[in-house]
Formats: C-alpha cells, sequence, structure tokens
C-alpha cells in the first residue's frame, strides 16, 4: 500500500489476481481503487511510513503502547460487524486495556487469489468508517496476494499505537485481594454472533457481535477510578481465559457469582443447546476490569453512565484463598472451578 505516485484510476475486474499482488501498474490500481480510495482525503504523496510529532504524543502521556494483532474470522460478514471492523475495534481495544489513547493504525492484508474486488472494498469501507468514528486514522499499511489456496479469502493485521496517560498503572500481575472484578455488558455475544452466521446448525436468532472500540469507555472509567489494577479485552477464550490469566500472574485467587453474569437469554439457550459456556464466547467490545474496592462503587456508575457500559456488573472479587484459580459460585449454592480450556469451543472467531 505504499505507491510513490498516484494516477488517474482504472477500472478493476471483478477478481483479484496475481497480477495485483506484483508491484506493477495492477496493484497500483488495486490499493489506489480500493484502499486509498477509503482511507484518505489527501492528495499528498504516499510513503513507505507514517511520521508523527513526538512533542503532540508527548503532551498526551509519558508512554507509548504498541500492538499487533491478526484476524482470520469465518465469514468474513457476520450479524454486527465484518472482519474489517474486527481489525479496527480488536487493535484499538488492544491499545486502550493498557491505559492508552490510540493514535493511529496500519493494515496490512494477505488476499486470496480471486477473491471478488467488491468484497475488499466493502471491508476497506468498514475499515474507514470504524476508524473515523473512533477518531483513530489508518495511517499506512501493506497489501500481499497469494495463490488460490494459500489462504481463506482475507486475512488482515492491524498494528496501532497509542498514548499512556500519565500515573496509569495497568497490568495483569497488578491484582490485590479485596480488588472487585467488572464487565462492562452482556458476554459472548461476538461467539455466538459469529455461530450464527455459519449457518451450519441452522439456527435463527438476531444476537449481534458486540465490536466496538472501547477507549472512550478505558478514558471514563480511569478518570472515576484512576487506581483501576488491570484491564482486559475479553476476546478469544471469553472471561474465563482473561480471568485465569490474571489469577496466575497475580498469584491471587478469583471468586465469581454466577448470578451476577449478565449473559442474554438468546445466547444462554445457545450454549445449552451446544453444550458451551457462556464464559468461554469471545467477545469484541467487552472488558474485564479489576478496580480497588474504595473506587469500585464509582468505576461501576462511570462505566454505566457510558454508550458501551449500560449493562456493566461486578461479577465477582479477588482472593487470598486457591491462588491462580477461578472459582465459580453457582446458582444452586456450590462451586465449580472456570479453567482454562485447552483449545477454543468455536475456531475462526476473531
Amino acid at each position: 500500500m505504499n505507491p510513490h505516485v498516484r494516477h488517474l484510476r482504472r477500472t478493476l475486474p471483478a477478481t483479484v489476481t496475481l497480477a495485483h499482488g506484483g508491484g506493477g501498474s495492477a496493484m497500483r490500481d488495486l490499493i489506489e481503487g480500493v484502499f486509498i480510495a477509503a482511507f484518505t482525503d489527501s492528495d499528498a504523496p504516499l510513503e513507505d511510513q507514517a511520521c508523527f510529532d513526538l512533542a503532540a504524543l508527548a503532551a498526551v502521556g509519558d508512554r507509548l503502547a504498541f500492538t499487533t494483532d491478526s484476524f482470520v474470522v469465518d465469514p468474513l460478514f457476520f450479524p454486527g460487524g465484518d472482519i474489517g471492523t474486527l481489525a479496527v475495534c480488536g487493535t484499538i481495544n488492544d491499545i486502550a486495556m493498557g491505559g492508552a489513547h490510540p493514535v493511529a493504525l496500519s493494515c496490512a492484508m494477505i488476499v486470496e487469489e480471486g477473491l471478488p474486488v467488491e468484497i475488499l472494498r466493502r471491508v476497506a469501507a468498514s475499515m474507514a468508517e470504524t476508524a473515523r468514528a473512533a477518531g483513530v486514522p489508518i495511517v499506512t499499511g501493506d497489501t500481499k496476494v497469494v495463490a488460490r489456496g494459500a489462504c481463506d479469502k482475507l486475512f488482515v493485521t492491524t498494528t496501532g499505537i497509542g498514548v499512556v496517560r500519565a500515573g496509569a498503572h495497568i497490568g495483569i500481575g497488578r491484582a490485590r485481594p479485596g480488588d472487585i472484578v467488572l464487565v462492562n455488558g452482556l458476554l459472548g455475544d461476538h461467539g455466538a454472533a459469529i455461530l450464527s452466521a455459519r449457518g451450519d446448525l441452522a439456527l435463527d436468532s438476531a444476537i449481534e457481535s458486540d465490536c466496538a472500540p472501547l477507549h472512550g469507555l478505558v478514558g471514563v472509567l480511569l478518570d472515576a477510578a484512576p487506581g483501576t489494577r488491570s484491564l482486559r479485552d475479553a476476546t478469544r477464550g471469553g472471561v474465563a481465559a482473561v480471568l485465569n490469566e490474571l489469577a496466575e500472574a497475580s498469584g491471587v485467587g478469583v471468586r465469581l457469582r454466577e448470578l451476577d453474569l449478565p449473559v442474554r437469554p438468546e445466547v444462554v439457550g445457545f450454549c445449552e443447546i451446544l453444550g458451551l459456556d457462556p464464559l468461554y464466547l469471545a467477545n469484541e467490545g467487552k472488558l474485564v476490569a479489576v478496580v480497588p474496592p474504595e473506587e469500585a462503587e464509582a468505576a461501576l456508575a462511570a462505566l454505566r453512565a457510558h454508550p458501551l457500559g449500560r449493562e456493566a456488573r461486578a461479577i465477582g472479587r479477588i482472593v487470598e484463598t486457591r491462588p491462580g484459580r477461578v472459582v465459580m459460585e453457582t446458582r444452586f449454592g456450590g462451586e465449580r472451578i472456570v479453567d482454562m480450556l485447552v483449545g477454543d469451543q468455536l475456531p475462526r472467531i476473531c
């Protein structure tokens, strides 16, 4: 995605060919006709990198955050989003979970020969719309085309940089006994939406993915609870994976209350039919926050005042007993271990 001189756009063929990855005029046509048209309104020459004003970054915070992620979702389009929405939101959220304000994204695409160009246009348009709405521009990138069968339609890799606000010290190993575990809303929607979109089980459901950029929500949370210990977005492996990682890294136990878990009835029904557990389903707009007990009430109020946190709940607490373990207090008064899965309940979901 780095041509040096623009030219008049030519008509693109219906599908991507290997020539579109060869570095010549066909590749230039694809990049300009699809990606540049979506990602930038500027007529400035395109370089091989994006540059930033260090003074402007330093004015926002005192450290840089940097992350990268690859997205291989199947199907490419699903209720509530697509692979492009997923890529932008997922990378913004990874930056935000460090207490950072995202500044810019890069985008690299691996495209299978034969993919309809219109699909690329739709994905690029979705990425551009999501990035603009979030206020986080896509500033550089790359495109590669591989032969049929070398990848499954389209793989997207996005990288993000952000600036960590001064005074924020957030990490997976910082939880302490007495801390409260919060989530910002209903769990498992993304995993259920992907399963429904695949159509293998002829399930009829209106569940949509919860894809959303969470940096604004994190900002209001940290304003209300500056002592926040840990933040994680509950993607692959769901809330269960996040809390197991936290328990191990912090050397603490986690106790959850099943009655406090916010899960919509449709997702509960999905899981009962298929033998799944909502705690392990992926989310793309949900975070797990661990906050000191004296800040929990303010944190919960701040989350609930934000559009992406209206269904926020306190779901458990950090304890000294059984370090490294997550224990669920069931609705029937018993207990069960919430362990880390060996694999994934649903592959190719993000």
